[in-house]
């Protein structure tokens, strides 16, 4: 058998654990590691919302009535 706790976690799971991470225990340094990291992921994150909607665009193009 399989245990659930070898299951991948939801992304809202991992979402709601970054967001209740104690940040006091953190240095200005990693804070700013950690903002370069959120900014990052975002960037990416858009990025591929951006290529996915290019894709939706040519999609409907293609196949309009």
């Amino acid at each position: 058998m399989f245990d659930e706790a070898d299951l991948p976690k939801k992304k809202t799971d991992l979402l709601a654990e970054l967001a209740r991470e104690d940040l006091d225990r953190l240095s200005i340094a990693e804070l700013d590691d950690r903002i370069a990291a959120l900014e990052a992921e975002a960037a990416r994150s858009r990025a591929k919302r951006a290529g996915a909607a290019q894709f939706r665009s040519a999609a409907d193009a293609l196949f309009k009535k």
